[in-house]
């Protein structure tokens, strides 16, 4: 394993060597991505406003918000069902996001995407279309340490419905998954391994094709909670050779309400509807119903079209950018956070894995996150506090609650000093 990013340790002193500039990213604008996001212009608490939480709900650019509004006043219809031109145009837009979406992904085929609500419908979803007919009492589910409550909840209920077991492997002290116990707990009556692509509170990036190759040896199914892989990694579904991947809207720069569960063809078509109603039957009658193909079946009533559309437009927006610059970009703001939160002491990040993702996730010695969170609202900066949906993980590291500055396409390097600077004061205001 390569050396991991600089451990930020409270227990060195406090470095006199300056932070290197970070090297600029060829191609890569970020005066013209700033001015793409309105809100980005605005101040908060009379300060010019410093936005770190992209992790928990990302900025949207002026193109999404462009796309809904063209939808709702030039070409809004119900879908599918309607004979006139304004309903197949609409239909013609949510099927185009449909696609749009598939090239995303680089899935084999525009049917294996179904439209959801987020992440969190995609992994119930999978839990209750296919693992609750499938597991039995001598069955297991393996979840991971990391897991976001979404991508761990389902499968204890799962579990628990069926009397199967459900089994958690652990990470170790730097945030990385512990792969070297992956073999052990991976059993002949593993039926399903569930994890996290990036983690949310760490920010590890987990080797997907390789725990699935081990997982599919095996004889087990793989699904990937993308929430925060889609932002931030050029995602191939094929070559990560995973069976489900499922990610949000609004965290791709997208809506919120709208998200994406991708399965392969063969198992959606083998899977049960979730809910029924208008749009996913195929003929009803009161002896029997029989339902649509994939992936209709699981797209039960009116959708959600304008969102479609506009999950289109911000996935358009990112790919426009360039995958690779933005995570150029990204990289640079976590080297320079890394460096800059080092110097302050009393600091500690969790998640300091070689592969890692543009979250920062740390404590104040004495300070609890809430009091941190409010006081650098005062000076205009978002960041997350709490356990941010991952208990299990917060146990692992033996605390309740983390403040977490995550970083973005349109995040700057003097935004980090303005964090760490905050983050000085409130160290001064607790004494």
């Amino acid at each position: 394993m390569s050396a991991p990013l600089e451990t930020l340790d409270s227990s060195t002193e406090t470095p006199t060597r300056p932070v290197p500039p970070a090297e600029p990213v060829p191609g890569y604008d970020l005066e013209r991505v700033r001015r793409d996001f309105p809100i980005l212009s605005t101040t908060w608490n009379g300060r010019p406003l410093t936005y770190l939480d992209g992790a928990a709900s990302a900025q949207k650019p002026g193109a999404v918000g462009r796309a809904i509004v063209g939808c709702y006043e030039g070409y809004y219809s119900n879908i599918e069902r309607g004979v006139y031109g304004l309903a197949q145009r609409a239909t013609e837009g949510r099927e185009g996001a449909r696609e749009t979406v598939r090239r995303f992904l680089n899935a084999a085929a525009a049917e294996e995407v179904v439209f959801v609500r987020g992440t969190t419908e995609a992994l119930n979803l999978v839990a209750a279309s296919w693992a609750a007919p499938r597991l039995g009492a001598r069955d297991e589910v393996l979840v991971t340490e990391m897991e976001h409550h979404s991508n761990f909840v389902p499968w204890q209920q799962a579990c628990l419905e069926a009397g199967a077991t459900l089994k958690v492997l652990p990470v170790d002290d730097a945030g990385a998954l512990r792969l070297d116990l992956l073999d052990e707990l991976l059993t002949p009556a593993t039926r399903l391994v569930a994890l996290t692509h990036v983690s949310n509170v760490l920010g590890t990036v987990n080797p997907i094709r390789e725990i699935a190759d081990r997982a599919h040896r095996a004889g087990a199914l793989v699904v990937v909670d993308g929430a925060q892989g889609a932002p931030h990694l050029s995602l191939d579904v094929q070559a990560l050779d995973c069976d489900f991947y499922a990610f949000s809207g609004h965290k791709v720069y997208g809506p919120s309400g709208i998200g994406v569960l991708w399965g392969r063809g063969e198992l959606l078509a083998e899977m049960r509807p979730w809910q029924t109603g208008g749009g996913m039957v195929g003929t009803v009658r009161a002896e029997e119903t029989t339902f649509a193909p994939v992936p209709r079946r699981f797209e039960a009533g009116t959708p959600f079209i304008e969102g479609a559309i506009g999950l289109a437009a911000a996935l358009d927006y990112l790919t426009g950018l360039g995958l690779a610059e933005v995570g150029a970009w990204e990289h640079a703001l976590l080297r320079r956070a890394s460096e800059r939160l080092a110097r302050i002491p009393g600091l500690r990040v969790f998640g300091t894995a070689a592969k890692k993702a543009a979250v920062l996730s740390f404590v104040l010695d004495g300070i609890h996150p809430h009091d941190v969170g409010t006081l650098l609202d005062r000076d205009g900066i978002a960041v997350r506090v709490g356990h941010l949906c991952a208990q299990p993980l917060m146990a692992r590291f033996g605390v309740t609650a983390v403040t977490r500055a995550s970083f973005g396409l349109y995040n700057t390097l003097e935004e980090v000093e303005t964090l760490a600077a905050s983050l000085e004061s409130v160290r001064e205001f607790f004494g």
